[in-house]
């Protein structure tokens, strides 16, 4: 079993907010194609990192999750980079990891 993060910025790079609906259609989008998912979006997590000048920069970001036995590298490639064009953004940081249910 693998848990799937989606890291999606909750502004674009001019500094407002992303609509909504975008929210709401990889939402529904990911319910539909794997049954299920748990989103944190209630507080937004903040993303830090390092930029080319030196400084560092910050997005905040909400996190989407599925659970799927064997992660379709191809189609996620496709969904990551089609994901980026909807919300503005060079990367998207989508992560697998091996969960066990207990």
């Amino acid at each position: 079993m693998h848990l799937v993060q989606l890291l999606l910025p909750v502004f674009r790079n001019d500094g407002s907010r992303q609509p909504q609906a975008l929210f709401a259609a990889v939402r529904q989008e990911l319910v539909d194609r794997f049954g299920g998912l748990t989103a944190y979006n209630r507080a937004p997590a903040e993303g830090l990192w390092s930029d080319n000048g030196g400084s560092v920069a910050r997005d905040d970001i909400v996190v989407y999750e599925v659970m799927v036995e064997d992660p379709d590298r191809a189609w996620w490639a496709a969904y990551r980079t089609e994901l980026g064009r909807r919300f503005g953004q060079e990367e998207l940081v989508v992560r697998a990891q091996r969960v066990e249910l207990l």
